[in-house]
């Protein structure tokens, strides 16, 4: 699971993951977004994962998109060849790596990203994948697409409308403004701030083994709720949830839960099925 851009280590439930090209700023490449996709499917169909953290290495959370990377994908400069044949093999590239994304957002265990630095263009993509942010103080983040004729198309327009107001998601993606961890803990981008990028990480592992140490069931119960209501009427995300408490309440966490309440002990739940 591990490569040369990302390192993984593993505690009592809670996966870290790090961004690990500090060298060229943890710009992403076409072994980065392998890297990402292959790991979030392993570790979120992994029943003893309960957590993620995702963190990166070096000055910079990520630069976004290796430019010298994408201007070759994208055909920069033209080329020979039927147009047409060269829209649909971009095409699906495009896909490619937006499935890098969506791998952490259909894991299973919630995800946390730790923002230091800059999170720039495919950073913000990756970031509104995540359930939860954290920043350190300095960090900020930007929809840089537009300073290179490009629109973003790997989730920030469409998971970061749902995250902040729209006007304030516009503004960023037509300007391309810096957004600072300030604002973005007054919107409600990140849920806290943190002095520097050590601190950051050790409150994101934190809060991951809070997470943990929960029922799974109900946690991962909760994230598919959450997912699934996203952008419906009301009436249809409390249709999920019902069915989905209607079969999983007879399972044994909900009973350890209330056990271990009226003995006043921590309660020990199993790890989910494979």
């Amino acid at each position: 699971m591990e490569s040369e851009r990302i390192v993984v280590a593993r505690e009592e439930g809670v996966a870290h993951v790090e961004l690990a090209r500090e060298d060229r700023f943890n710009a992403m490449d076409a072994a980065m977004f392998e890297a990402l996709g292959e790991t979030f499917r392993a570790l979120g169909s992994d029943p003893a994962v309960r957590a993620i953290v995702l963190s990166a290495r070096g000055r910079h959370f990520t630069a976004g998109i290796d430019l010298h990377y994408a201007s070759g994908q994208l055909g920069v400069g033209g080329g020979e060849g039927d147009p047409g044949r060269a829209a649909e093999a971009r095409l699906r590239h495009i896909d490619w790596l937006q499935d890098a994304f969506n791998a952490v957002e259909n894991a299973r265990p919630p995800v946390i990203a730790a923002v230091h630095g800059g999170c720039i263009g495919a950073g913000v993509d990756l970031a509104s994948a995540c359930d939860l942010r954290l920043a350190a103080a300095g960090a900020f983040f930007q929809v840089a697409e537009v300073d290179v004729a490009i629109t973003a198309d790997l989730g920030t327009l469409q998971r970061l409308i749902h995250l902040i107001p729209s006007g304030i998601v516009r503004e960023l993606a037509y300007t391309g403004r810096r957004m600072e961890a300030e604002e973005a803990l007054r919107l409600g981008l990140v849920n806290r701030v943190e002095p520097d990028r050590d601190s950051l990480v050790a409150a994101a592992l934190e809060l991951a083994g809070v997470i943990a140490a929960k029922s799974p069931l109900a946690v991962v119960g909760a994230k598919r709720s959450l997912n699934y209501s996203r952008g419906r009427p009301v009436e249809e995300g409390l249709r999920q949830v019902g069915l989905w408490n209607a079969a999983t309440l007879v399972g044994a966490d909900l009973a350890e839960a209330l056990e271990a309440r009226l003995a006043k002990r921590d309660p020990r739940f199993a790890d989910l099925d494979p």
